[in-house]
């Protein structure tokens, strides 16, 4: 059978889309991969979700021939969202269309190497905004000299992404958005920019770097939950709602069980549940390691879902992720967290069905997958999170 665009268009629709959502879904990352996933709440372009905090009222004791207590309803509130806009675009060119026309195999690898990377970059861009705060910030400019940008740090970055510089009060500068990440220097916390340099020389320090057009429109991760510079949360202020601010202990210094033990019972006293899952980062899993093993005690593994494997503390699965903060240890219960969207993974279709388009002007097709969604936490105050902890 020749190869043509009506062929490829076919294969992404019905083959590659539930590949595709199977992966992001279950397969990106861990935490993700425990958060339920619904298109529950979502309401037009919204999420909008009652919390219940609290306890019914309509409890009490009495005497044989008292009143009984009144009814006293749930404490309700509502927490309110807007869906997000998550994309991945691939690009396949005429070209490489039309070389492969009379050779099958040759387009279905072509169509799996671009799917393989909208996959690997989707799961790096759903799995960094998981720890972020809808703001997308990538990190902080320190320095700028001949092209090379440093930052405050390179945890969230990788060569290929493209980029936008701000201002430190998130304005658009002009001549630093839209540029290509070359080189990332880990060691050094400094990236080399595609284009001229000329622009990036203007970027003040302090300016801020965000996935292109990704500035405020990205979910609502876990520093939302506990950035006490953040005056609201899911449309709620914070200082009027005290069940909105988690468990939260800085400088915690060297880890110890103590500390550990103290958030796990903090969190199930103040939300009624325990926690059940244990994200941190390599360099705090390496000191929980180290302190379990001073302490004599087997290291346990645990099998998750997606494939994922686990330490076992006490019965919970502790993961260590790229993304979560150095020195940082959230303990969370992820039956709080819900990803409310609007639909699954889908492809973006004209008028015509067609997934494929001609980019105008240009001898290339792109085919653009799209999300939209936010995620939100039932209960805050139900989380914790220490910081500040010594790494190994």
């Amino acid at each position: 059978m020749a190869v043509n665009l009506t062929n490829a268009d076919n294969a992404l629709k019905t083959y590659y889309l539930d590949a595709v959502s199977e992966q992001l879904n279950n397969n990106a990352n861990p935490l993700l991969a425990q958060i339920k996933k619904t298109t529950d709440d979502v309401w037009g372009k919204e999420v909008k979700k009652l919390a219940i905090h609290g306890i019914n009222g309509g409890i009490g004791a009495g005497t044989e021939e008292g009143d009984l207590p009144p009814a006293t309803g749930n404490n309700y509130s509502l927490f309110s969202a807007t869906l997000k806009n998550l994309y991945g675009t691939i690009e396949i060119s005429d070209k490489a269309v039309r070389a492969s026309e009379n050779n099958s195999g040759a387009f279905v690898s072509l169509l799996n190497a671009e799917m393989d990377g909208l996959i690997k970059a989707s799961s790096f861009n759903l799995g960094r905004m998981l720890y972020g705060n809808g703001q997308g910030v990538l990190g902080k400019v320190t320095n700028i000299s001949n092209g090379i940008v440093v930052l405050t740090t390179v945890q969230n970055v990788m060569e290929g992404m493209v980029v936008d510089f701000r201002t430190s009060a998130g304005a658009l500068i002009e001549g630093a958005s839209g540029r290509r990440i070359l080189v990332v220097d880990r060691i050094s916390k400094a990236i080399k920019i595609d284009g001229t340099s000329l622009a990036l020389e203007s970027v003040p320090i302090n300016s801020i770097m965000t996935v292109q057009g990704s500035y405020n429109n990205e979910i609502t991760g876990l520093s939302a939950l506990f950035d006490s510079t953040t005056p609201t949360l899911y449309g709620l202020q914070k200082i009027d709602n005290a069940w909105l601010v988690p468990y939260s202990k800085s400088n915690v210094g060297s880890i110890s069980e103590a500390a550990i033990q103290k958030a796990l019972d903090n969190i199930e006293e103040a939300g009624g549940a325990p926690a059940n899952f244990i994200v941190c980062s390599f360099g705090v899993r390496r000191a929980l390691i180290n302190l379990l093993s001073a302490n004599k005690r087997n290291v346990d593994t645990l099998d998750l879902a997606g494939g994922f494997k686990a330490l076992s503390y006490n019965g919970i699965p502790v993961v260590a992720d790229r993304f979560c903060p150095s020195g940082t240890m959230y303990i969370l219960n992820t039956e709080d967290f819900t990803l409310h969207q609007l639909c699954d993974w889908q492809w973006l279709t004209g008028d015509d069905g067609k997934v494929l388009k001609q980019i105008p002007g240009k001898p290339v097709y792109t085919a653009t997958l799209v999300k939209y969604a936010e995620l939100l936490c039932a209960r805050p105050y139900g989380q914790g999170m220490l910081s500040g902890i010594s790494e190994a």
